[in-house]
Parts: C-alpha cells; structure tokens; sequence
C-alpha cells in the first residue's frame, strides 16, 4: 500500500503463542524507534484495558503521535466477537477483493458446484472416482465427518474423494487427513455460521472449498445415492466475476462489549485471499509435512486487512505529517465507502444479506477520498482519560494504562459516547433511559469558507435530533460543534439493534458518521 514506506519488523509471537510482556517489549521498542505507524495483526480476548497489553501499549504509543491499527478477529460471525477494541486503536475487519480462484466439484448426477482453491498441484484428471463422507475408524463417531487427525479409516477413504465438513481443526490440516489416509481429493464444506465466504487454501491434495448452500446439497447428494462419484477440476484466477468487497464471514463483529457505547469495528480492508511475499521458511499451509517452499502465499484473516489499512495511514501519514493518530483514522472513517463494484450495498457474507456496522463499521477504506476528508474528528490524550474515567476504571487500572502515576479523573465523560469519536454507539436503558445526548467537534481540514448540511438516516423507532443543522467554517483549522439527541420510540430489549447514519455534506465531501443503537433492559 505505500510502497516508499520502511518497514521495522518485531517478534513478539513464537511457536506456543504470544506473551503480554513481548507484546509490551516490542511496542516500547518501536517507540524507541520512532516508527510512524504500528501495525498488529494479533488480539486477544475482550478483557478490561487496563488488563489488556495491546490496548496498554498503543495507549503509549498513540499519545506519542504513533497511529496504531489492529486487527478486529476471526472468530466471525458471532456476535460480539471483537478484539481490539479501545478507542485509541483503529479496528480494522476483513472484506474481499474482485479476485477469485474458481474450482469446481462434478458430481455423478451431473451437477456442478462451483467453490474456491489454490491447488495448482496434479490434479485428479477426467475420471470420476467413488465420494465418501463420514468413513472413520470408529463407527458410529462424527469426528471422521470433519476430518480430524486419525479419524478416517484408510480401507474405507483411499482411492476415493472425501467430503469434509468445516469446523474445529485447520482447513489444511483436514486435507492432510485426507492425503494421509490415502484420499485423492477432498470437498470441504462451509457450516451454517461460514455461509457463502469462502477463502482459498494451498491445500497438499486436490481440494475445492464449496459454501454452506453447495455443501449441503453435494452431503445429500452423497449420502441418498447408492454409488456416489465426483471429480474436481481447478480454474486458475479470474477477476470481476462476482460483487465485491463483500464482508468476510469469518470476520469479528460488534458490538464492543467492553465500553457498549463504542462502535467497533472502525473499518475494513482487503483481507480475503490476499497474495503476498513468503518467506519461505515454512510451507504455504504451515503444515510440518508441506515441504514446497513458494516465493509467494495468499492467505485471509483480519491479519491481512490490518496490514493494508497501516499503509493507508502511512501514506496519510507522509501527505499529512501534522496529522495526529486520530484525525489518520478519522479521515479513514468518515470516508470509507458502503457500496460494491455493482452499485448494490456491500453484503455480508454470513447470511448474504446487507452488511451493518457492526460487521463493516464505517465501511470499506478509500486511500484516495482519505487524502481530503473534508471534516475530521480529533482526540488528545486527556479526552482518551475522560473516557476511561467514565469507564469507572479505578486510578490504578487507569494509571496501569498511561503509563503515569500522575494520571487523576480531573475531568470525566458524562457518557463514554461522548468521546469525540467519528461514530456513534447509543445504548437506551429502561423506561426512564429513553433519549441520549452526544457532543461532536469536527475540525475544518478542507477550504476555508465551506458549509456543510446535514442528511440523516435511520430506523423509525428512533427519533433525532442535530443542532446545529448547518456548519459554516471560515478558516481552515476552526473546531465547531454539534449535539445530536437519539430518543427512543419503543421500550427495546438486549436482542434488538438498529443502525443508521449522520454525514454532513457539500459539494466536495460527505462526512459519513455509522450509529448503532441497542436496547438493555433497566
């Protein structure tokens, strides 16, 4: 993404996972070298900030001018699947690119399913050979169905075409069960909870990798005929076959459960079957036994989206040297686009149908829109401690935080909503909660003399409110404010959500704010 850039790399993973304290060790140590942006592919659980090193160490580092991107997680779709989610952290999630690998899946009853694979090995020819599913060395388990290591009976699987569902063990791994047993090919199967996305895998055999709608038909189609037979055949790379970006399924959703009040994920990025260098040190699939050794991989995950939305900051970054942290991420926010090459809303993969905020955030990022966003967002340091205050964060968890013992709640947030953050979460309590108020600046960064106005959209069951309507910024540099009241029309409950959207325009630029509202009972 910013080709010019230099790149400092810092081992803090090692082969039984990463620790805290070289998560912390190598952040200092990028600090120490003045790096301009830290980019983390690497999360954990959604623990409280003050416990949660990555949140501890980009505090550091963001209150020292360094941008700091993470990836959100792969544990999509489930809700509240987050990681990563402190304000000061841009959260960045997974969508795809216009680039497929096409593989297909003939069948004996002469249908064809199209899916996904990077093999590019021998393949299985022309000629059909028998399909199993489910043939493991203990009968009756269900643990050959999904192919995990030592399952698969070898009398039963060699020679033939073995059908996998997904789920619990690697995708690769489960190949390597299949080629160990003495299988041929292997058609791996999306569950429920993967829907239609599907990522491209270098497996060790042939193998096609079909979504959950497919896989359920192909399992019926095995299990119903007497003698079922199959081929796979593998299409190379084509591009702009289907709508794109799409959110990935395997993507980490909202909400934020450790401050509810804030909307988490910031954006996403290029994550799905992205191809880059390889360093050659292992196979392409990880897998001890994988002896290839290609110059290149392509591989998915918010590990890769992250990486691409660094480099869109550093490019900010280098166009904008005065930029702080927060204005990088707010010009990547507020510019972010929501439609797919078709002209349609993105899609969610997990379900097919339009992504929410709390999948995409703001949306897709947009390097070149970024470079003139208009309007930004700004926070400083004390504005990152109002909020932990209202947060109830005790002095110490605070202090463990900024790294300061100096660090005291002089002033709090009344609302942790109301950082000066380029979104909004608004949580309604009970009867007695129904309206909430939230307080934004926005700084001119655009000409001076431009007016903005003001479009909302929204659910019906929320009514809101903006003052004022219009901003008027003289200069270049001028802070104005504006309030906006949400009430709600309904009393709600924890399983309700609803979103729309705030943007101020003009002829030039759309400021596009996400709001995502939910209902907790009092």
């Amino acid at each position: 993404m910013a080709p010019g850039a230099r790149v400092a790399a810092y081992k803090v993973c090692w082969t039984n996972g990463c620790y805290g304290s070289d998560i912390l060790a190598g952040i200092d140590q990028a600090i120490e070298d003045g790096v301009d942006i830290l980019s983390l592919s690497l999360g954990g659980g959604s623990a409280p900030y003050s416990r949660d090193p990555i949140a501890v160490g980009t505090f550091s580092a963001v209150q020292r001018g360094t941008f700091a991107a993470c990836s959100a997680g792969n544990s999509g779709p489930s809700r509240s699947s987050l990681t990563n989610t402190a304000p000061w952290i841009a959260t960045i999630g997974a969508g795809t690119l216009d680039r497929d690998f096409p593989a297909y899946a003939e069948l004996g009853d002469g249908k064809r399913y199209t899916g996904e694979s990077l093999y590019s090995g021998e393949g299985m020819g022309k000629t059909m050979v028998p399909i199993v599913y489910g043939k493991g060395v203990q009968v009756g388990s269900n643990s050959s169905k999904l192919c995990l290591p030592g399952t698969l009976d070898p009398a039963e699987v060699k020679g033939k075409l073995v059908f996998c569902d997904r789920g619990i063990n690697a995708r690769v791994e489960k190949g390597e069960v299949v080629k160990e047993a003495g299988g041929v090919g292997m058609i791996l199967a999306n569950a429920a909870a993967n829907g239609e996305s599907l990522v491209a895998d270098s497996h060790l055999l042939p193998a096609v990798a079909v979504g959950a709608k497919g896989g359920d038909l192909i399992r019926e189609y095995v299990q119903s005929d007497p003698n079922p037979m199959g081929v796979l055949s593998f299409g190379g790379t084509v591009i702009d076959v289907r709508p794109s970006p799409v959110v990935a399924a395997f993507s980490s959703r909202g909400p934020n459960m450790v401050a509810p009040q804030l909307l988490k994920p910031d954006v996403i990025g290029p994550g799905v079957n992205i191809l880059a260098a390889w360093s050659e040190a292992i196979g392409p699939t990880g897998l001890v036994k994988d002896e290839r050794r290609p110059e290149f991989n392509i591989m998915s995950g918010t590990s890769m989206s992250c990486p691409h939305i660094s480099g869109v900051a550093a490019l900010l970054k280098a166009a904008h040297p005065d930029w702080s942290p927060s204005v990088i991420k707010s010009a990547l926010m507020t510019t972010a686009y929501t439609v797919d090459n078709t002209g349609s809303l993105i899609r969610d993969a997990a379900g097919g149908s339009n992504a929410n905020p709390w999948a995409c955030g703001s949306g897709y990022v947009n390097p070149q829109k970024a470079l003139s966003p208009g309007l930004v967002y700004d926070i400083a340091t004390e504005d990152y401690i109002a909020f932990l205050c209202s947060l109830d964060y005790s002095a110490d968890h605070i202090q463990a935080i900024s790294q300061s013992p100096n660090t005291t709640c002089s002033r709090k947030l009344s609302d942790p909503g109301n950082l000066n953050y380029p979104s909004f979460s608004v949580v309604f309590g009970g009867k007695s909660h129904k309206a909430v108020k939230y307080s934004r600046e926005l700084t001119n960064v655009g000409l001076a003399g431009s007016v903005y106005n003001l479009t909302y959209s929204g659910p019906p069951s929320v009514s809101v409110t903006v003052r004022p309507k219009k901003l008027v910024f003289k200069q270049v540099g001028q802070k104005l404010k504006y309030t906006v009241i949400f009430t709600s029309k309904k009393e709600g409950n924890p399983t309700d959500m609803a979103f729309g959207w705030i943007t101020w325009n003009n002829e030039q630029h759309q400021v596009r704010s996400p709001v995502s509202y939910m209902w907790q009972m009092s």
